[in-house]
């Protein structure tokens, strides 16, 4: 029997200051689990996409939810909102626009992002890969230095 992946979910009411909480929780829970070294990523992560949520996603009076799973070899951030009929499209922003680099910082922290349709809504979804253990002193491949 295996065991299920750690999994931390949380819905938000669509404001503003939820994208830094979101953020915020991400961070904590991605360092709980004993991958400090990708809090930072990993909330950076959330936060693109749950700001993403709030501007192009959300509807009033429906919640947007941020979850994080931690897998066997990666980390998975997802961020679902109601509003399935507009998928994020990457896009070159100008030096002097404040928004349009949200996918674009995305796409370049994560190992791969996509976006899963859903009946009422969609998830866009980040992973990011968790550095191979390093190998026990005496097998194969150690250096010791």
């Amino acid at each position: 029997m295996t065991s299920a992946s750690p999994t931390d979910v949380v819905s938000y009411v669509p404001y503003t200051q939820n994208v830094t909480v979101a953020r915020r929780r991400v961070a904590h829970v991605v360092c709980g689990w004993g991958h400090p070294g990708l809090a930072g990523d990993a909330a950076l992560i959330a936060g693109e996409l749950a700001a993403n949520a709030l501007l192009h996603g959300c509807l009033r009076d429906r919640l947007f939810r941020v979850e994080v799973n931690l897998l066997e070899k990666a980390l998975r951030i997802a961020v679902t909102d109601p509003r399935g009929e507009r998928h994020p499209q990457p896009r070159h922003a100008l030096d002097d626009e404040q928004f349009g680099r949200g996918l674009t910082i995305v796409a370049a922290l994560a190992s791969r992002w996509g976006v899963e349709p859903l009946t009422v809504g969609k998830t866009v979804w980040a992973e990011v890969d968790l550095a191979p253990q390093c190998a026990a002193p005496g097998s194969i491949g150690h250096s010791a230095r």
